[in-house]
């Protein structure tokens, strides 16, 4: 009889335990899609995109101009959103760096990242370059400098430090050059 308890109250639980539900899938890029950072459209800017989804917002993803701003958004500590789903363009599949593709879209965690190459993505910042395939991504590395990680293995420095003197994100530097890229934009913006 103890035995019959002991497996009914194992079956019960059993039942009861919830199945995890597969991540959300990714959601092509278009004309409509603005960087959650910048408000920009991200089609304008070069380089891999990431897309995040957060429980509750169902085929509403946040797009990210970077691979990098979005990494830095999940590793802030006052981010409060779960996180369903972060997918990055797999750059390996990339028509090209500016055109970095619509649906070539990978699962963050399962990526392969060139960290500290000398490439910069859309916002003008250091980038982590994400590849579906480790031979792809240590391919790039070799062309253009830095080191390949996953995901877990990429220190927050890399995404949560400024960027640099005269980089979006990064110190903006004296207030003659900041007003002197305000002008040069303003003005690439009227033409």
């Amino acid at each position: 009889m103890k035995r019959l308890v002991i497996l009914l109250c194992l079956l019960a639980l059993a039942a009861c335990r919830e199945e995890a539900a597969p991540p959300p899938d990714a959601v092509s890029l278009n004309t409509d899609a603005v960087g959650h950072f910048c408000q920009m459209t991200i089609l304008e800017h070069p380089g891999p995109k990431a897309q995040v989804h957060l429980e509750g917002l169902p085929g509403a993803p946040l797009f990210f101009s970077q691979v990098r701003d979005a990494i830095a958004y999940q590793r802030m500590p006052e981010q409060e959103g779960v996180i369903r789903a972060i997918h990055v363009n797999d750059m390996g599949a990339a028509p090209s760096w500016q055109s970095p593709g619509a649906d070539n879209w990978i699962l963050a965690d399962q990526a392969h990242y060139v960290v500290g190459s000398e490439r910069t993505g859309g916002m003008g910042a250091p980038e982590l370059v994400p590849f579906a395939d480790a031979g792809a991504a240590r391919e790039f590395a070799a062309r253009h400098g830095g080191k390949v990680a996953m995901l877990d293995e990429i220190p927050d420095a890399a995404v949560l430090e400024a960027a640099g003197p005269g980089v979006a994100g990064g110190d903006v530097g004296d207030e003659d050059d900041f007003a002197a890229r305000l002008r040069k934009l303003s003005n690439e913006r009227q033409n």
